[in-house]
């Protein structure tokens, strides 16, 4: 089967188109036809907590058809319409665990369905799993444009939370805003904090996504309400080191913690994965919530939707169409 794979070389991640032998499922497990896969900016990461080693098939989100049954599995059958976070959806057949694999809403075409878990859970642990995201508080999320960072402007929408975003681009500013972004900040610079401030009342706000890195840390923490959340999510200026303020975190009873699936446990998985479908499928199944797509590349042109994230013009998710 035709397949990509994420090969480190030197400080850069490439793409190598390879043909591969189909997987088999094994206990547990369940193959997919895949139809459409999702790109995210992490599994293409060099360094940090989250690339995985120095080549690896990549795609770990997808949406297809079931081809074929581990041992043991039950409540599904072949056929079925699915999607779900799993291994390899860079290509035409990939492995999902069975207890991460969703049923797709009859409304939704592979290509929504492709990316509608991955940043959706992320972003939802981020805001509700561990930050505690309530109803009428304020979420301030850095870098809003990414795919997790409209995510989380859904899942705080959900919640009743209202938002705040970064962005370095008017026109994205503006995508987001229609998608439900309460308070938009152009800036592409650690000097928020006095604009989060105001759209507050001066109280600051009380959950944080940091997609952008290092260089926001600091701005982040100035932006926060006293007893603030921090979740650290991503580092696309690249910088995986923060001078933290230990007082400010002291005197205001801070929290800070980091969301990523590189080290979770088969029972973190399995805990994020049936929150999400409590919480987050009714909004699907109801048509109240979808992903918002940037644009859908064909499967050879795959090197080229990665290009696209690299250049950071995307607002939303980028999908491969595999079928």
């Amino acid at each position: 089967m035709k397949s990509y794979w994420i090969v480190t070389k030197g400080d850069a991640a490439t793409l190598e188109p390879r043909e591969v032998p189909v997987p088999q499922p094994r206990a547990g497990e369940v193959l997919v036809r895949v139809q459409a896969s999702g790109l995210n900016r992490g599994e293409l990461t060099v360094g940090g907590v989250m690339h995985g080693g120095p080549e690896k098939l990549g795609g770990n989100e997808f949406s297809g058809i079931v081809h074929a049954l581990g041992p043991g599995v039950t409540g599904l059958s072949e056929g079925d319409r699915v999607m779900g976070r799993g291994r390899g959806g860079w290509a035409e057949y990939a492995i999902m665990d069975a207890e991460q694999v969703l049923p797709m809403p009859s409304h939704m075409s592979f290509e929504q369905a492709a990316v509608a878990t991955l940043s959706l859970i992320t972003a939802y642990e981020g805001l509700v799993g561990y930050g505690r995201l309530k109803k009428g508080e304020w979420a301030l999320i850095a870098g809003a444009s990414a795919g997790t960072g409209v995510a989380g402007i859904q899942i705080a929408q959900v919640m009743g939370a209202k938002t705040i975003g970064t962005s370095g681009s008017d026109e994205k500013l503006a995508k987001l805003k229609a998608a439900g972004l309460d308070v938009g900040i152009r800036t592409r610079s650690p000097d928020f904090a006095a604009k989060v401030r105001e759209a507050t009342g001066g109280a600051g706000a009380d959950v944080a996504l940091n997609l952008v890195g290092g260089t926001y840390f600091a701005e982040i923490l100035r932006s926060l309400a006293r007893k603030g959340r921090v979740a650290i999510c991503g580092y696309v200026d690249g910088t995986h080191r923060a001078e933290i303020d230990l007082n400010a975190v002291h005197a205001n009873r801070f929290e800070v913690f980091g969301i990523s699936n590189s080290k979770a446990t088969a029972a973190e998985r399995a805990e994020a994965k049936r929150n999400f479908e409590r919480d987050v499928m009714p909004v699907y199944n109801e048509r109240r919530m979808a992903p918002l797509i940037d644009r859908v590349f064909a499967f050879d042109e795959l090197p080229a939707a990665k290009a696209h994230m690299e250049s950071n013009a995307m607002t939303g998710k980028i999908v491969v169409k595999i079928a």
